[in-house]
């Protein structure tokens, strides 16, 4: 990682540390199935994938607006079909939705960041690159922050998507149904890896992937977020965070639905 990114890095951190976000309990504030474990006195949330089945979590509260912390920890050595996903939903199928997903692959290969972003029930937004980092290595730190003019994907606060809000030019946002928080572990081998050509190897499961740091900072409706106005409320990118998203682009991206179809937001998406 460059000594640019090094930087940042620890400045965003110092503001997630500082900043008063609230740190929640898997214990206490998520609901979980399947195979999953609670740990570390509710700080720690194991999800396992095997032939039998996933698992995942999901947030007790709805939000709408705010910032949603989580650090991940992805699946080592051979994960190929598998998706670990940390996302923001509301009920289907008219789902409104933000994604981020770690798409395993063969061992020593790379894993994929892939994100989407779902209005009404409608996707097909997707985007994937490479990540800087081994992401099964240590823990990492994703990132949504929505608000009123924007949601901006960050990792390790390295922005690496922006979606603006552009209802006035007839462009879906997010605006009106409130999400869920939501951590999954699931079966994927359709089309996560090499887009369904490799499979799940079972005789590799369980799969494992381990999440914490989970923290928040927002509220369920807007109007109440208004009046709150945590420091996300009013987060657009600056000049010098464009240029990281830029270079993200410019180096990381490997598939961009934008290239793909031209949908009528990515003119104003375009960094």
């Amino acid at each position: 990682m460059t000594t640019h990114f090094l930087l940042l890095r620890a400045f965003f951190l110092t503001v997630f540390l500082v900043s008063g976000i609230s740190a929640q309990s898997f214990t206490n504030d998520v609901d979980v199935s399947g195979n999953a474990n609670v740990q570390e006195d509710g700080n720690q949330l194991q999800l396992s994938l095997d032939s039998a089945g996933g698992s995942e979590a999901i947030s007790k509260q709805e939000y709408l607006y705010g910032r949603f912390d989580m650090q991940i920890k992805a699946i080592p050595g051979y994960s190929a079909g598998t998706v670990t996903s940390y996302f923001l939903q509301s009920p289907r199928p008219s789902n409104d939705e933000i994604d981020f997903e770690l798409l395993g692959n063969v061992t020593g290969q790379p894993y994929l960041l892939h994100t989407n972003l779902w209005t009404s029930g409608q996707g097909n937004r997707e985007q994937q690159m490479n990540l800087w980092f081994d992401p099964t290595a240590d823990f990492h730190n994703y990132t949504f922050v929505w608000n009123p003019h924007n949601i901006i994907w960050l990792v390790d606060g390295i922005p690496v998507r922006v979606y603006r809000n552009a209802q006035q030019q007839g462009i879906p946002y997010l605006s009106s149904q409130r999400l869920r928080v939501r951590a999954a572990l699931w079966n994927g081998e359709e089309w996560a890896t090499r887009r369904g050509r490799v499979k799940i190897d079972w005789s590799q499961a369980p799969f494992v992937a381990y999440f914490c740091g989970y923290r928040t900072d927002a509220c369920s409706d807007g109007s109440q977020c208004s009046e709150s106005r945590g420091q996300w409320w009013d987060w657009t990118l600056d000049e010098a965070q464009a240029e990281k998203l830029r270079w993200v682009r410019e180096n990381y991206m490997v598939r961009d639905y934008c290239q793909e179809q031209g949908a009528p937001e990515c003119s104003v998406n375009n960094p």
